[in-house]
């Protein structure tokens, strides 16, 4: 039986293709700017004596606390105001705080420059994916932020690949550099380039009303229990998926005695190409076989959470890094897919004039606890298990984080009892 949420395809939109592919370079620039930190871990961490605890605190929660705290506000301002502003404004932010992250003379320079940078990337992504919904009609809609998430993937890649090889060159600060400023070109070509699309318009209905008070949004998400039980999944993969993102650089480093410059394209490409390939693809098949049943969409981050357990168990075994690349390519493939699809339930499980907070409430919790987290945790087991004299006690760390990803199974699982309802309930 056909799903009720799913309504007609609404008529194609002018220009929407050239607004997603501006908003997905958006992105891109979030995460190169976001992940070139990742790569450089290792000679930050010598050259200022730190501990895994430190750059966990660096990488995670030092920048999730401003970003997923100020992502609501915004998110409520965008519910009201120009979406496309909102963006620009951000992304210029962002793009001077990452430049300004090579100046750092010490630990607490760099960790107040990252903050600065979680205060700007908390303008970015709940417009945006309001944006979008805007432009492509339910059918369509897991794919184009299968995209637009591609942009994780795409600037996971490029901050690796530009990371390694500027390092090798020029140092760690130079990098940020060569980072951060182009996103300040970016900034006006969003601004000046893209228009800001009519809420509702791919969804064949219009909301000119007031946006719903902060109360009445709350009150409708805690209403709904799949989008509730959806976001506890996703938070205990993003928690996984956030520890390893950070520290699987480190683990080869440490592990196979190479270089930031030896692993920043092998990864980039594997969790940044191979990723964002992935998240296109399975954005694709999320929304075929959603056209016949909408729980499909918790439903496949569960099959894949599943599929990636074995895989990035032997990748922390494997007695080379050739083999360990080997065992990474389907992890990196199904990566990113519980963000697309997590951004693609935010948007049909709420009322239209709520999406850009469902957006901002999703990624509050995925950032606080999940990228702020993941890191953190990750980090003060390893130091735990050095302590106890352990002879990998990063692997060690990692291989307890895939419990987290174990655990999100039964949360996605529950959150297809009652997501066709839910979703019904959130178009009338």
């Amino acid at each position: 039986m056909t799903s009720p949420a799913l309504a007609p395809a609404a008529p194609k939109i002018s220009g929407r293709a050239w607004i997603l592919a501006v908003l997905t370079l958006t992105y891109t620039f979030n995460h190169v700017d976001r992940q070139i930190l990742v790569i450089l871990l290792e000679p930050i961490k010598n050259e200022f004596g730190l501990r895994d605890s430190q750059l966990g605190w660096l990488s995670g929660i030092a920048f999730a606390a401003f970003y997923a705290t100020l992502g609501i506000p915004v998110a409520m301002w965008a519910d009201r105001g120009n979406r496309r502003n909102i963006i620009a404004i951000a992304l210029g932010l962002w793009s001077a705080m990452t430049a300004l992250s090579g100046l750092a003379q010490n630990y607490w320079h760099l960790l107040l420059a990252r903050m600065g940078v979680g205060v700007g990337e908390a303008g970015g992504t709940p417009p945006a994916t309001s944006m979008i919904a805007d432009l492509y009609p339910p059918q369509e809609r897991a794919t184009a932020l299968g995209i637009y998430t591609a942009g994780i993937g795409l600037g996971i890649m490029a901050g690796f690949a530009l990371g390694g090889y500027v390092y090798e060159l020029y140092g760690w600060r130079v990098a940020f550099f060569v980072a951060g400023i182009p996103g300040l070109i970016l900034a006006l070509v969003v601004r000046f380039g893209i228009r800001e699309p009519v809420r509702g318009l791919a969804d064949q209905r219009q909301d000119d009303s007031p946006a719903p008070p902060l109360g009445e949004t709350l009150k409708f998400i805690f209403s709904q229990p799949s989008y509730l039980w959806l976001l506890a999944g996703c938070l205990l993969i993003c928690i996984s998926a956030n520890a390893f993102l950070v520290f699987t650089s480190s683990h080869l480093q440490r592990t196979y005695g190479l270089s930031p410059g030896q692993v920043s394209l092998p990864l980039g490409l594997l969790i940044g190409g191979v990723g964002s390939i992935g998240a296109i693809v399975l954005g694709r098949v999320c929304d075929m076989l959603s056209k016949k049943d909408l729980r499909w969409r918790p439903l496949i981050i569960a099959i894949c959470a599943a599929i990636a357990l074995p895989f990035a168990w032997m990748f922390l075994r494997a007695p080379s890094v050739e083999l360990a690349y080997a065992w990474n390519i389907v992890p990196s493939f199904i990566g990113l897919i519980y963000a697309s699809v997590a951004y693609t339930a935010s948007q049909e499980l709420v009322k239209l004039r709520m999406r850009s907070f469902a957006s901002a409430f999703m990624l509050f919790c995925l950032t606080l606890i999940g990228i702020g987290c993941g890191p953190w945790i990750a980090g003060e087991l390893s130091d735990h298990f050095a302590r106890r004299g352990a002879e990998q006690p990063l692997a060690r760390a990692l291989e307890l984080i895939l419990l987290f990803n174990a655990a999100s199974i039964v949360c996605l699982l529950m959150a297809t009892r009652s997501y066709r309802k839910d979703a019904a309930k959130a178009a009338l």
